[in-house]
C-alpha cells in the first residue's frame, strides 16, 4: 500500500509537468494517466509481493 502512494504521488507530480513541457493541458490527461499508472502499477506491485513471498 505505501509503494502505491509513492507510485501516485511521484506520477501524480510527473504527469502534468511533463504535460505541460510537451504544450498539452494536464487537466484533460492528467487524470487518466495518473489512474491507469496506480491500477496497473498497484497490480504489478501485489503481484511482484506475491511472487516474492510465496516462491519456493
Amino acid at each position: 500500500m505505501l509503494l502505491n502512494i509513492i507510485q501516485g504521488a511521484v506520477v501524480g507530480l510527473a504527469v502534468p509537468l511533463i504535460l505541460r513541457y510537451f504544450g498539452r493541458d494536464p487537466a484533460m490527461g492528467g487524470s487518466v494517466l495518473l489512474t491507469f499508472t496506480t491500477d496497473s502499477g498497484g497490480f504489478l506491485i501485489f503481484l511482484g509481493l506475491a511472487t516474492f513471498f510465496f516462491a519456493s
